[in-house]
């Protein structure tokens, strides 16, 4: 039998065999303080230039009667409003915080461009290859295309985001660069973390080593990113010794990329629990997918999700199936902060994604089958929350001292949000309206 054409989700849901993510979750105490030294990746509150504004007739979290939101400074504030306020009429929307990506890769995307006909693939090296192809033939930079999927996502409700971009003898780091830029153009409305990832490997592609030494010399990138050094790199101890050695050096922190389902999965992971023990870089650290913590026994995942919660390892899924969603509610118990993101955006891999988080938060609801208020809501609180402690970002929930990063729109509660997504009717940052009926301001 000839098997079918692979795609990015078989690619990720058995990365193991080919190359060689419904519930809230709960803060640890260290999560605002260690995530790094300026938690939004240079977007951080000397950046951010809040406004004074009063938001009339809204109503946070779908309330029965509608409040005056008094933001001083670019955060809520319940002082009397300074007379120099603007006034901006909610006109009875609902107010919910915005949303944060915490796994999403806009340096590949082809958003806004001309249709990309994708070709067949055996394995994640042959998308590295079509990715070179795609960065090759791409008549726009990097920044132009990153700033327009970015752009669309604060357009959408997204506050701040995690990109990684790839870093590979391919591109050198025009990739960081290109990232970077589009962050400098939106710093008004996103907070934004880097990542160098390097999706062609660490230790296979000679040369991926000393671009990811000068991206974490040079300041490009808040975190240092790696890639299944088991079955992709084929070198679990070089790879992680590395990363893990940039970090320390630089003050950097830690995002992998773990795919594998099995023992290979369950070694990757311990081995980061050890060295983030070992080097002291508690909250600091990040793995995302972690397609095998699905797969374990009711015991071994209680086990392990106690040791990452110890350590303040956090963790982040795009929600791709019902049996790859990370199991968030035990994580939960342990204090483990868990995020939600885009991943890949119309890019070589896959023609689909819309940076859209919102949409990401219906998706997790549907792939895990929920139909209570109670669950509904919870699936919004990983994509709003849930990545604002996996970033360091303070929570956005209304209260004296938050920031005032929120969106409003058309609906009567959080769960009818989710799942009918309408229109942002707009979108605030640090107290400021930052776009309108989906488009930037």
């Amino acid at each position: 039998m000839v098997p079918p054409p692979l795609s990015r989700r078989g690619v990720l849901a058995g990365a193991a065999s080919l190359a060689g993510t419904g519930a809230a979750l709960g803060t640890a105490a260290t999560a605002r303080a260690a995530a790094a030294d300026d938690p939004a990746g240079r977007g951080g509150d000397e950046r951010r230039r809040g406004a004074t504004a009063v938001f009339r007739d809204v109503r946070p979290y779908g309330a029965k009667k509608s409040v005056d939101l008094t933001v001083i400074d670019g955060r809520i504030s319940d002082r009397p409003a300074p007379r120099n306020a603007r006034i901006i009429d909610g006109g009875g929307r609902i107010a919910l915080p915005s949303l944060v990506d915490a796994h999403i890769h806009p340096d590949k995307t082809t958003w806004g461009g001309d249709w990309l006909s994708r070709k067949p693939a055996g394995g994640i090296a042959d998308y590295c290859a079509q990715d070179v192809e795609v960065f090759r033939s791409e008549r726009r930079s990097v920044g132009e295309r990153a700033y327009g999927l970015m752009a669309h996502a604060v357009t959408r409700g997204t506050r701040a985001m995690r990109a990684h971009a790839d870093v590979a003898p391919a591109y050198g780091l025009k990739g960081l660069e290109g990232v970077a830029e589009a962050r400098e153009r939106l710093a008004h409305a996103l907070d934004v973390q880097i990542v160098g990832f390097p999706q062609h490997g660490v230790i296979r592609t000679p040369g991926t080593a000393k671009l990811l030494e000068d991206a974490a010399r040079s300041g490009l990138v808040d975190m240092i990113g790696g890639i299944d050094p088991i079955s992709f790199d084929h070198a679990l101890d070089e790879q992680l010794d590395l990363v893990f050695r940039l970090a320390d050096r630089y003050g950097v922190g830690v995002d992998i990329h773990l795919h594998d389902r099995d023992e290979k999965g369950v070694k990757v992971l311990r081995g980061i629990i050890e060295r983030t023990r070992a080097l002291s870089l508690q909250g600091k650290v990040t793995v995302s997918h972690v397609f095998c913590l699905p797969k374990m026994s009711a015991g071994d995942l209680e086990t392990m999700a106690a040791d990452l919660g110890a350590l303040d390892i956090a963790l982040t899924t795009v929600a791709p199936n019902e049996s790859l969603v990370l199991p968030i509610a035990k994580l939960r118990e342990h204090g483990v902060r868990v995020g939600l993101g885009s991943d890949g955006v119309r890019d070589s891999w896959s023609p689909f994604g819309n940076a859209d988080m919102l949409h990401r938060t219906h998706i997790l609801g549907w792939i895990t089958d929920v139909r209570l208020d109670a669950e509904l809501d919870d699936c919004f609180t990983v994509g709003s929350h849930g990545g604002a402690d996996v970033m360091g970002l303070d929570r956005s929930s209304f209260k004296p001292g938050d920031p005032a990063d929120f969106m409003l729109l058309r609906a009567e509660c959080t769960p009818q949000v989710v799942v009918d997504m309408p229109q942002r009717d707009m979108v605030v940052h640090a107290g400021r309206v930052v776009a309108r009926a989906g488009e930037l301001v």
